[in-house]
């Protein structure tokens, strides 16, 4: 019988065992383990999560790998034999959540399927996560967030009307999917243990897509399509709803604005000195501003381009615009605004020495997040679970690294 990891956080109590692979999984339990879940993070003893193979690297380490596997434990095991099976079982004896992105049906076929999970664990709640789901006539084929940034919508929609489609320059589907499914484990934890009765007691499967997150995001345009036939278009920065919105060229850079409510447009218009735009029949409510956007446009870029990023700001700002610059990476670590909410935050990394890293997001007044360490080595802890925890003797130990179950 495994014992819990007392850690600092909301979530100190809940115990995760991670079994996934790559982005979507390794993200989600990393904002649990943010906020005090115990997380053990499963790997092949062979093999390692890719993630630690991917670069940037320093000194031969993947700073992917640090910052997708802090906060964790990290464990080997073989899942597809027998003994592995089983001592997975015992791993999850009194886990509250267990997280696979194996292809549907490989959990199964290894004797680990939810049904057989539900016996050794009635309360357990078991993500799982595919590209396509666990239904529908896709289901079987494999999936990455680049299929599922194409199938959703998102590619489509992303880019200028003279472009091809674009894909994010980040990874989208499998972050949205990884925020979806914390979401997820955060309803299914209340509904077991809280409820409107006191909880239900039992655990169930989360059964999560890539490409159904970013779906989701589309508010309006399902319906769009279903009442009036309409298929968004690129449209570059612009955004179909509201205007002025864009990135506006200055004299040494870029800045963005918006002004979505009518007042903030008149703001805006003061600010640059042309109070006659909202009288302009073009501009005089957002529907007109969002027809005659381009033209719009060209007034407030031909303003800001004779000003620096900063001055246009400024005088912006003077005016109660709502405008800001286009940073990169430099600019983030400089900004005092990130600074003064501890947005980056220093480990000391047994690999690297001093690492620096993004902090915990949200902010809790009484239970914050925490870093405690960045990713941990291949099997780092498999004498801690296993001969500690798990309790096996130090002979069945040895012998099952030997026949590579762990």
């Amino acid at each position: 019988m495994t014992t819990a990891r007392e850690r600092q956080g909301p979530l100190d109590g809940l115990r995760v065992v991670d079994c996934s692979g790559m982005i979507a999984g390794g993200f989600a339990t990393t904002q649990l383990a943010d906020f005090g879940a115990d997380v053990i993070k499963v790997e092949h003893p062979e093999g390692n999560d890719p993630l630690r193979e991917w670069p940037p690297y320093d000194e031969g380490v993947s700073l992917w790998w640090k910052s997708i596997g802090r906060n964790k434990r990290c464990v080997t095991l073989d899942l597809s034999t027998a003994e592995g099976s089983a001592l997975l079982l015992d791993l999850l004896a009194d886990a509250d959540v267990l997280f696979e992105n194996f292809r549907p049906g490989t959990m199964e076929k290894w004797g680990l399927g939810p049904e057989r999970l539900h016996e050794e664990n009635p309360g357990l709640i078991v993500v799982r996560q595919s590209g396509y789901g666990q239904t529908g006539p896709k289901s079987d084929k494999p999936g990455f967030g680049t299929v599922a940034e194409g199938i959703s919508n998102w590619a489509h929609v992303n880019g200028f009307p003279d472009s091809k489609p674009l894909l994010p320059p980040i990874s989208l589907a499998d972050l949205t999917a990884a925020n979806c499914a914390v979401q997820g484990v955060m309803f299914a934890v209340f509904e077991r243990d809280v409820g409107r009765s006191g909880g239900s007691g039992e655990g169930q499967v989360i059964d999560m897509s890539l490409y159904e997150p970013l779906f989701r995001l589309f508010l309006s345009e399902v319906e769009a399509y279903d009442r009036l036939g309409e298929v968004r278009e690129r449209i570059g920065n612009h955004h179909e709803s509201a205007a002025p919105r864009n990135v506006y060229e200055t004299a040494d850079g870029y800045m963005t604005l918006s002004a979505s409510a009518q007042s903030i447009f008149e703001n805006v218009a003061a600010a640059i000195d042309r109070p006659d735009l909202v009288d302009d029949p073009r501009f005089a409510d957002n529907e007109a501003r969002v027809e005659h956007a381009d033209e719009l446009d060209e007034v407030i870029e031909s303003w800001t381009r004779e000003r620096s990023t900063e001055a246009a700001i400024a005088e912006m700002e003077a005016a109660d615009a709502i405008v800001g610059p286009v940073y990169d990476m430099a600019d983030i670590f400089e900004d005092e605004q990130y600074g003064a909410r501890g947005n980056i935050v220093e480990v000391e990394d047994e690999d690297l020495g001093s690492l620096k890293t993004a902090a915990p997001v949200p902010r809790f007044t009484r239970t914050p997040g925490t870093v405690e360490h960045a990713g941990p080595r291949h099997g780092q802890h498999n004498d801690e679970v296993y001969l500690s925890e798990l309790g096996l003797d130090e002979s069945e130990y040895d012998r099952l690294r030997d026949a590579g179950v762990i």
